[in-house]
């Protein structure tokens, strides 16, 4: 090509401007003072209006930030997986029955939804954009059923919190998620127990005929001063209270059972956690609107953009400001 000449494949406008070559997932790069048209057959799309520029941006920044949360969640699922030695043992045979699993697969699943809608609204992908919003749908329903099940058994559910806190109480040793939350429950409550301190009697370890030094004894959180005034909790501070009687047990450890302190506990806090699950449906609720918006915003640019129709010139003009 010879000094002087142009290449067919860079117009100009009338005004022997060339038109702006660099863009973005957001959208075309403007020069300061113009504002971009889109001409008949552009390749570029126009901007969206200064609302829905809005949408867009309360989409992105609301799920970045879920996107953070949940891959956190992910990560803590997976680490202690690995601590436990859970995650290596559970290729090539069933899933471990372990708590973290559960955060693993649903820090995965907000994951994978938020940042689905949050590369949507950044890239105007209205692709990614629909399955964010089936994703949430999908959220949206599976709480709702969630929500309408633990209505529906709320009355049984209360009831059988005796026989899994005798089934957790025989399996205390076997996993030690189940054993801190069980100390928890005792610690934070005060008792002992499901119904009383004797369904220790129970397990194996602290049965008064086992052959261990544990026999007869209770778990530290069942003691009403398991820190005996030091800086740490005295694992033995209930060694031996199986075979003290009743008024000699009343001064070391707890006699009332937890599952009449954890009925009064759900009843006490139902409206707190209602609450917070009520909050959550919203803020779902929310972000789904946003994505409907902000697709019907894309769909409008679009049909705005196909019926100008085909046109000479492959760029928008840039008008003045």
């Amino acid at each position: 090509m010879e000094e002087g000449e142009r290449s067919p494949l860079l117009s100009q406008d009338a005004g022997g401007q060339e038109p702006p070559l660099t863009s973005s997932c957001l959208g075309p790069a403007l020069r300061k003072g113009q504002t971009w048209e889109a001409g008949p057959g552009g390749g570029q799309a126009a901007p969206l209006p200064w609302r829905s520029s809005c949408l867009q941006g309360l989409t992105f920044l609301s799920n970045f930030l879920f996107s953070l949360l949940s891959l956190l969640a992910l990560a803590i699922g997976l680490w202690g997986l690995a601590v436990k030695g859970s995650l290596g043992s559970s290729w090539g045979g069933p899933l471990p029955a372990d708590p973290m699993l559960g955060l693993v697969v649903g820090g995965l699943a907000v994951s994978a939804v938020s940042l689905a809608g949050c590369l949507g609204a950044l890239c105007e992908n209205a692709c990614l954009l629909r399955c964010f919003s089936g994703g949430l749908l999908a959220f949206l329903v599976l709480e709702a059923v969630g929500g309408a099940l633990v209505v529906a058994l709320w009355g049984p559910l209360q009831d059988s919190l005796g026989h899994a806190l005798r089934v957790a109480i025989t399996h205390y040793q076997d996993d030690p998620d189940l054993r801190f939350l069980i100390d928890q429950v005792q610690f934070g409550l005060q008792c002992c127990g499901a119904a009383s301190y004797q369904d220790w009697q129970q397990n194996l370890y602290f049965n008064c005929s086992s052959p261990g030094v544990q026999a007869c004894s209770l778990p530290a959180s069942c003691c009403i001063d398991p820190q005996e005034d030091g800086a740490s909790v005295n694992d033995q501070c209930g060694f031996g209270a199986l075979r003290l009687d009743e008024d000699a047990a009343r001064t070391v450890v707890h006699l009332e059972g937890c599952g009449a302190h954890l009925r009064q506990w759900l009843r006490r806090n139902v409206r707190a956690v209602g609450g917070w699950a009520i909050a959550v449906v919203l803020v779902q609720a929310a972000e789904l609107l946003l994505a409907t918006q902000l697709l019907r915003a894309l769909a409008v640019r679009k049909g705005a953009t196909e019926s100008s129709g085909p046109g000479a010139g492959s760029w928008a003009k840039p008008a003045r400001g």
